[in-house]
């Protein structure tokens, strides 16, 4: 029966995201046949789906009315404080119509109270943003999409309060980089249930997607799998990982929000990598959002002949993003929406010579590149939030 129903709504245009019987200016009140489609196709695969990476189910879009997404990054902090009265104010003002939003940070705290009692037991909420029902609200009245940014396996308050969750030292403490994070295991299924069940709450306060970040191993945990403590499985950390995103969207798309992931940009030029366990294939296979991470400061001398990347952001990203559509283009029906990540900030820390100074033409000429490879949305990052006026986001 589910085969039968994939037939059925792809002899409709369901899959891809989007009908030509679509009529975007048209807002019914009741679901359109596309839509009514979708939900029945979606709730079969959540019932009858096995978790498998290299089996991945028939894409259906769990909003198929989504907009053409063109976004900012905005922490925890801003979105609770005062500098989210101008952020809203660039939304309101420019053809911005989307915040990622963290929801768990990149500590691994959740940043609004929740009573959501298995997540305040294996971990911790602060009240950065103090009133999440207030500030959905807001967002909502200034026609704002919203997507919850959810950092999933570097969580070291995750990994400190359950440290048989991640992964130890021969002496059995917690195991952390050299900047001092610690991650989760990939390999447990009791990470996987937390993580989805703070996505599932995103989800029931308003948020339409879910976004995943650092769904990976640590890097270089090639070096030390060996050395440290930890469950795992006969699968491989490319498969567990892709595994984990195909259980997250059999999980979240029924609640009617997609799922994106966020991903190395230049993965999509470079074999997988077995290391930290992504396959940009096998990754977007199985997501409705791809965001590929392609800032030009971080492609070192030589990327796309160019000596240094982030002083030409047009060659760079135009460049990334042909690479993009040539390792995606073979997944056909199962390729997802790529909306990639781009620079609004200036990387002082490459040294003189190296960077220069990102301002309304840098990010442009990102936005022009892109626009060339047939990629119309877009994110612009800039950690502290203070992103570029006067840009023309087209």
């Amino acid at each position: 029966m589910n085969i039968l129903w994939a037939l059925f709504a792809l002899a409709f245009g369901s899959f891809g995201g989007s009908s030509p019987a679509q009529d975007h200016g048209n807002h019914m009140s009741v679901p359109s046949l596309n839509s009514s489609l979708n939900s029945a196709i979606i709730q079969s695969q959540k019932d009858q789906v096995v978790i498998d990476a290299n089996s991945p189910p028939a894409k259906v879009d769990p909003q198929p009315d989504a907009p053409i997404v063109k976004g900012i990054y905005v922490t925890a902090y801003s979105a609770g404080g005062a500098r989210m009265a101008q952020l809203l104010e660039l939304t309101d003002q420019t053809e911005l119509n989307a915040m990622v939003i963290d929801v768990k940070d990149d500590l691994g705290y959740i940043t609004y109270p929740t009573k959501n009692k298995t997540v305040n037991k294996m971990g911790e909420a602060k009240s950065f943003i103090r009133d999440i029902d207030a500030l959905m609200k807001r967002l909502e009245k200034h026609k704002v999409y919203p997507i919850a940014r959810i950092v999933v396996f570097k969580d070291t308050i995750l990994a400190k309060k359950n440290p048989e969750l991640s992964f130890r030292n021969q002496d059995g403490s917690v195991w952390a980089n050299g900047k001092g994070d610690s991650f989760v295991n990939p390999y447990s299924k009791e990470v996987w249930d937390y993580n989805i069940e703070i996505a599932k709450e995103a989800a029931k306060l308003g948020f339409k997607e879910i976004q995943f970040d650092y769904v990976r191993f640590p890097e270089g945990f090639e070096t030390r799998a060996d050395k440290l403590k930890y469950i795992q499985t006969d699968q491989s950390r490319v498969d567990v990982v892709a595994g984990f995103v195909q259980y997250a969207r059999k999980e979240l798309a029924p609640l009617g929000v997609r799922v994106s992931v966020d991903i190395f940009g230049y993965a999509a030029s470079v074999p997988a990598a077995e290391g930290i366990g992504q396959d940009f294939v096998k990754i977007s296979e199985n997501v409705d959002v791809i965001s590929p991470m392609v800032y030009p400061s971080h492609y070192s001398t030589g990327w796309y002949g160019v000596k240094d990347p982030d002083r030409d952001p047009y060659t760079t990203i135009r460049g990334s993003m042909k690479d993009t559509h040539k390792k995606l283009d073979p997944t056909k029906e199962l390729k997802p929406v790529i909306r990639p990540w781009i620079q609004d900030f200036t990387a002082s820390w490459l040294g003189s010579g190296h960077y220069m100074k990102y301002g309304k033409k840098q990010v442009e000429d990102q936005i022009r590149a892109m626009k060339e490879m047939n990629v119309d949305e877009y994110l612009l990052w800039n950690a502290s939030n203070r992103y570029t006026t006067g840009v023309q986001y087209k």
